[in-house]
């Protein structure tokens, strides 16, 4: 019989296990994400079966936060980051020290020491990058505005996390550092940050994209998927070496130098598959570290913690958003994106534990208080979400004038016997460009920013938003339109598109695209009228192109 490493089992039990509680909770319609945090739970030390290797999950965790975080990269750029400075930098600041400042008040009034909590305030403090880059992504808001403000304040976090983790060993009285060792300890953490985001501005705006345009011309797809793979984790690990900064950090800058190059979409292509399986490890490394038996023994300290988190980290959050005169719909969608916890928050509950600052049971709160956070994360989404679409729809202005944001009113088209484009990207702009030929009365759906300002900018009528929303497409009057094109590449999402509009409009006629046959024949079957797939259109055209060649020439 052969032998299987550990290695190998974590992969394959947490995987396997991960798919199974993940369809259950798709099919209760809960977020599978709940089902890869029970998944960990069912693998754990603590429940009866198979225990996987925890350390080696949580390092194949890591990589999937590296690959997250650089696939985060890919869709911004330094103009984005710059542009949000003013509220993330200040903003983090003051949400941090808030959620410090209750934790230690938490763990002074369970007589535990101020060490102890200041450490656990800032492991309460510090929101989860997995968590919330699948929470924006989900709701399509990675793009916006609401999601740049909360990736900036995600990164000043991290900064911060990193010379806590720098001067958290004086709070245990270690002997072999003075005052004057730490301040000198910090300033070259400092430096060495400002250094590595220097060098990757500087030098890595120029190198990066270089490297990924050679390896492309060399027309080979594994070395080019090799190439994008060693960019992110070689970055990521360098900085982390080199530099002294998280992993995340690293691999985020090197997405956001590479954001630059027209390669960009492709290196997020290839990446995606990766991406997407270890960040369901990182969940399942969570769930692994929880013990259920925390609940029976301190159930009200583990409420309280829970509370701090949900409540005491997203009402800050707020405040602070609405300080800086943004809008309440703005502040909402910034305190929904930050009401969890999750890596950071180990690694110092860790260091807390080796230390002997921090009590066991602070680590066992700080973990319930993770794993109940994630899973509660999509319910404070949607509630909060549905108070910020509650305000957009009364209009009533707030309080504080704000600069505009990203949250649009959407105003019903007087349109009929029109055609909808769901999609303004490569194959949505080709559609307009032939329709504004013809001469077409159609209106454009797009739910990405950049997409949708490219969209407005040919003066066609664009609604801004998510072509699933049954609101926008009563808005875009799918009922009374003569034709639909579903343009977008995700055919679960063009699904739901059009089953919307097959309910709204029985006699429309409506044509998506797939990428294979099994997609044609999903959406066929939620409505479609005609579904294309680009590979069996490429072979078609050639060979029609190859016969018009021929029947020309004779």
């Amino acid at each position: 019989m052969p032998h299987h490493t550990p290695l190998i089992a974590t992969i394959v039990v947490g995987l396997v296990t991960a798919f199974i509680f993940g369809a259950v909770a798709n099919r209760l319609r809960v977020s599978p994400l709940a089902g890869y945090l029970l998944a960990g739970v069912a693998v754990g030390p603590f429940t009866p079966g198979f225990v996987a290797d925890q350390g080696m999950a949580a390092e194949l965790a890591e990589i999937g936060i590296i690959l997250l975080m650089f696939g985060v990269g890919l869709h911004f750029s330094i103009k984005d980051l710059m542009s949000v400075r003013g509220i993330a930098i200040p903003g983090a600041l003051a949400q941090i020290a808030v959620a410090t400042v209750l934790g230690t008040v938490f763990a002074y009034g369970i007589g535990w020491s101020v060490e102890a909590g200041i450490v656990f305030g800032l492991a309460l403090s510090v929101a989860s990058t997995v968590v919330l880059i699948r929470a924006l992504q989900e709701r399509h808001l990675l793009e916006s505005e609401r999601g740049r403000i909360a990736i900036g304040w995600l990164i000043v976090e991290d900064l911060v996390m990193v010379l806590a983790v720098v001067v958290l060993p004086t709070l245990g009285g270690h002997p072999s550092l003075s005052a004057s060792a730490v301040l000198a300890t910090l300033a070259i953490t400092c430096g060495k940050a400002i250094a590595f985001v220097a060098i990757m501005l500087v030098v890595g705006r120029k190198a990066v994209p270089a490297l990924l345009h050679y390896v492309a011309h060399t027309g080979s797809r594994e070395l080019f998927r090799l190439a994008v793979l060693t960019i992110a984790l070689g970055f990521a690990y360098g900085a982390a070496v080199l530099f002294g900064v998280s992993f995340a950090l690293g691999a985020f800058f090197a997405g956001m130098v590479l954001s630059e190059s027209q390669l960009s979409q492709r290196a997020a292509e290839e990446s995606l598959p990766l991406r997407d399986a270890f960040a369901v490890l990182f969940f399942v490394s969570v769930g692994m570290l929880f013990d259920p038996g925390i609940l029976m023994r301190a159930p009200l300290q583990v409420i309280a913690v829970f509370l701090i988190i949900v409540v005491g980290k997203s009402l800050a959050a707020y405040l602070i958003v609405r300080a800086f005169r943004h809008k309440a719909a703005m502040a909402l969608s910034v305190a929904a994106s930050l009401a969890q916890i999750g890596e950071f928050s180990f690694i110092l509950a860790n260091l807390g534990v080796t230390l002997d600052v921090l009590p066991e049971t602070g680590r066992d709160l700080i973990l319930a208080g993770a794993l109940l956070s994630i899973l509660a994360n999509p319910l404070v989404f949607f509630v909060l979400e549905g108070l910020r679409t509650r305000i957009e729809r009364t209009g009533k202005p707030d309080a504080a004038p704000a600069p505009a944001s990203d949250a649009e009113p959407l105003v019903p088209t007087k349109k009929s016997g029109h055609i909808v484009l769901v999609g303004f990207g490569r194959v949505g702009r080709i559609i307009h460009a032939e329709l504004t030929a013809r001469g077409s009365d159609h209106l454009i759906v797009e739910v990405a920013e950049a997409p949708a300002a490219a969209a407005r900018a040919t003066h066609v009528e664009t609604l801004y938003g998510n072509g699933v929303d049954e609101a926008l497409l009563t808005a875009a009057n799918i009922a009374g339109a003569r034709l639909l094109f579903v343009a977008i590449p995700n055919s679960f999402e063009a699904g739901q598109v059009v089953e919307q509009a097959r309910g709204s409009n029985p006699h429309l006629k409506i044509i998506a695209r797939a990428h294979s046959d099994d997609e044609v024949e999903y959406l066929t079957s939620l409505g479609a009228n005609i579904t294309l797939m680009g590979e069996r259109e490429i072979a078609l055209g050639m060979v029609a192109h190859a016969f018009e060649d021929a029947s020309s020439r004779t």
